[in-house]
């Protein structure tokens, strides 16, 4: 790790994540001192990792139910590992296929000490899975056009997908359209979650696949 100052822990992070903060600070610790040599963040990303990258996903943690969630292009384990220490109740798959980001995250799996968490070496569209995921997840991904395909056939019908999205979230859905009537994609809404809780609010595509429309 080099010099880069490290954002400090904002006083919500402990309100946010409860009994599940001790955790939380182990995964930003060696994110913090790793994350930047394995190619996982970027040097910029270390004044901002709280608020930027931590939070950002650990507000999405109530959207989740107990079932099967799948994190799709793990990476840095954002936001699947944040959200499988924030969601002991529920049980992740985390869908990688880079070799040295799937050891990372199996890493932090170990190091952590998560139950819950399954590593998958895999590409999105080449992912069969034994149970269907009943609900699944993405952050920084692809654009929606392309996310919808590899992620509405990995859940049962009547799943859930809940995508983490940018500002120009309602773009990306007027370009979606096709998909979203091909995969049966219904109910579609954006959430925009920690307004004036966080210093920056995240955003969440979330919809419901393959249920008669």
């Amino acid at each position: 790790m080099n010099d880069t100052v490290i954002e400090v822990e904002p006083a919500i992070a402990a309100e946010l994540l409860g009994p599940q903060i001790d955790q939380l600070r182990q995964y930003t610790a060696n994110l913090c001192k790793y994350g930047e040599e394995l190619g996982l963040i970027g040097p910029l990303e270390l004044p901002r990792i709280w608020t930027r990258h931590i939070l950002n996903c650990a507000i999405v943690a109530p959207l989740l139910r107990p079932g099967l969630v799948g994190d799709i292009g793990s990476g840095a384990g954002l936001p699947g590992l944040v959200l499988a220490v924030a969601r002991p109740d529920v049980d992740f798959v985390l869908i990688e296929p880079m070799e040295r980001r799937v050891k990372w995250l199996n890493d932090q799996r170990i190091d952590l000490g998560l139950k819950n968490v399954t590593v998958l070496r895999e590409r999105a569209e080449d992912v069969r899975l034994e149970t269907p995921l009943d609900q699944v997840t993405a952050r920084a991904v692809s654009s929606l056009q392309k996310l919808i395909p590899l992620t509405a056939p990995l859940l049962r019908p009547g799943g859930q997908l809940v995508l983490m999205k940018g500002a120009s979230v309602q773009n990306e859905i007027d370009a979606a359209q096709k998909q979203l009537r091909k995969f049966r994609v219904s109910d579609p809404e954006v959430m925009v979650l920690g307004t004036g809780v966080l210093e920056e609010e995240t955003r969440v595509f979330r919809a419901t696949v393959g249920e008669s429309q």
